[in-house]
């Protein structure tokens, strides 16, 4: 897992999402997950490119991207679990549930296992109410997750 990327490559990178981005009406979220979806995440050296590109303060790009729990600022692992913590996960068992995917990662929400296979985070809500509780495995939406399909679910990610 890359934790440095150049500063150069940074700016070539970005700024090729800026540009086809940026006469777009409302433009930042969209920059924003473009260069998410480039990285992995949000690369700091990016911010000030934003800002320029938008005629905005690093500032104002900054507190647009700490505000939605969507962008990260650092890379993940190569598979993404999001386990739902709304209430109507944690009335069926949700809680119990993150207790056993903990576990079986070695991790906590917002970590990333030391093989890098897998990067835990906590969602509220993934819209599957109705099938309670809820996962996503790198944008794939699980529901009525047991205990049984839930390792499952990690021992797919581990692969």
């Amino acid at each position: 897992m890359n934790l440095h990327i150049a500063a150069s490559d940074v700016a070539a990178r970005a700024g090729a999402v800026i540009d086809s981005m940026k006469s777009m009406e409302g433009p930042l979220l969209p920059i924003l997950h473009g260069i998410q979806e480039e990285f992995g995440y949000v690369p700091q050296d990016a911010l000030p490119l934003i800002a320029e590109a938008l005629n905005l303060s690093r500032a104002e790009v900054h507190g647009v991207m700490t505000f939605y729990h969507d962008y990260r600022d650092h890379p993940t692992g190569r598979h993404v679990l999001k386990l739902c913590r709304a209430e109507a996960c944690q009335s069926m068992g949700g809680d119990l549930l993150a207790d056993r995917v903990k576990q079986l990662l070695g991790i906590d929400f917002h970590q990333t296992t030391l093989d890098g296979s897998v990067t835990l985070e906590p969602v509220f809500c993934l819209g599957l109410c109705a099938c309670a509780p809820a996962a996503m495995l790198d944008g794939e939406l699980h529901g009525r997750l047991s205990n049984e399909s839930i390792s499952e679910l990690v021992a797919e990610a581990r692969r």
